[in-house]
């Protein structure tokens, strides 16, 4: 994302959170909260990163074999809490008749922002970094620190902290950096908070991401959320709100080829109230 600054000049869009760099120090620090700290012997922490990695390898490749629909906002806004500029975009992730899945959009009115921009590496985050914080193919380029316990919603859960080994110049290779929270029986991720790096010129948000149960099997993601003050140089501050929504997951085997085709649609989606994130398991 590009900030554009009044003087004319051009800006890559920076998204901070409190005007800092975000560590694997300070998410551990913000996220302490209720985390109770474990003896190092009453965790088998290798076991647990060996599975949910394995999981979420597993849960990348099949949200392959499923068609859902994206429904992404971003928003700025003014001192009143009131959206002085807006990207919206409806994405529907389906199957063509040769079984490859590709991303057609539906909804895509012009964009009234006018202090950020999106760009190539925010529609990457939207469809990697974001929803599934650790990508299968990088899980040995991570560094994974076990946290303690904690008790969210209906589940217990391990939390980790997470950091790339190194972390590569190119702003194109994308990264998680933040916190993780494992179901401590499924041992499979839920929920993730933090960010997505390297940021070189550009900022990116600071993001929680739930997931749900789907078909009884795979954690999804169903919900991301950021609400930042983005900090410029010259004291210069955009409030900036991102929702992102995951619905309508239907199951359809094939081999799969992500391509993006149509043209941004006229047809405004249905209103869909806002969530209250969760986290549980379908009851029988």
């Amino acid at each position: 994302m590009r900030f554009f600054k009044l003087f004319c000049s051009v800006l890559f869009f920076s998204l901070s959170f409190a005007a800092v760099s975000i560590t694997g120090q300070t998410f551990a620090q913000q996220a302490r909260g209720n985390v109770s700290q474990n003896k190092p012997e009453a965790v088998d922490v290798d076991r647990i990163i060996r599975t949910f990695t394995a999981k979420e390898t597993e849960f990348h490749q099949a949200l392959n074999n499923y068609a859902f629909k994206r429904d992404a906002t971003v928003q700025t806004l003014g001192m009143g809490g009131e959206v002085t500029g807006e990207y919206h975009r409806v994405s529907q992730f389906a199957f063509d008749d040769r079984g490859e899945q590709f991303e057609r959009i539906t909804y895509f009115p012009q964009p009234t922002l006018t202090e950020i921009t999106f760009t190539q590496e925010d529609l990457e985050d939207l469809g990697g970094v974001e929803p599934f914080a650790l990508e299968a193919s990088k899980m040995d380029r991570y560094n994974f620190t076990y946290v303690g316990k904690q008790h969210i919603d209906e589940l217990d859960t391990y939390v980790f902290d997470v950091a790339p080994k190194v972390v590569p110049k190119k702003v194109s290779e994308r990264y998680f950096q933040g916190r993780i929270w494992v179901d401590d029986r499924d041992l499979q991720i839920v929920k993730t908070r933090g960010k997505g790096v390297p940021e070189g010129d550009q900022r990116f948000p600071v993001f929680e991401t739930w997931r749900q149960q789907i078909d009884g099997r795979y954690w999804f993601p169903t919900y991301t959320y950021a609400d930042d003050d983005l900090v410029f140089p010259h004291d210069q501050v955009v409030h900036i709100r991102m929702i992102v929504r995951y619905t309508d997951f239907k199951r359809f085997g094939s081999q799969v080829k992500i391509t993006e085709v149509g043209e941004p649609g006229d047809e405004a989606p249905e209103a869909e109230p806002t969530p209250s994130p969760k986290l549980s398991k379908p009851k029988p």
